[in-house]
């Protein structure tokens, strides 16, 4: 296996997905010339499943805002919107 994680990860994310597809490659790659038993394998498989998570985190960091959050950005000082420390 001649790719690591640490190569996929200075992809960046705008490269996140081709990262991802050339990860599957090298691990179909990695798996069919060391066997699907082997460490190399495993190893390829997870470097994919790790990529996969963080596209899936990303994602979920650019859910939208629910309409409270978005009233409360635009009126912070109204009731509704202030938090108190107890």
């Amino acid at each position: 296996m001649t790719t690591t994680l640490n190569s996929f990860e200075t992809a960046g994310a705008g490269n996140l997905e081709e990262a991802i597809t050339e990860a599957i490659t090298e691990a179909r790659t990695t798996c069919e010339l060391n066997g699907s038993d082997s460490a190399n394998c495993a190893v390829a498989w997870d470097i994919v499943e790790e990529l996969q998570a963080e596209k899936a985190d990303q994602q979920q960091a650019k859910a939208k805002k629910n309409s409270l959050e978005n009233y409360c950005d635009r009126h912070p000082a109204s009731v509704e919107c202030l938090i108190y420390d107890v």
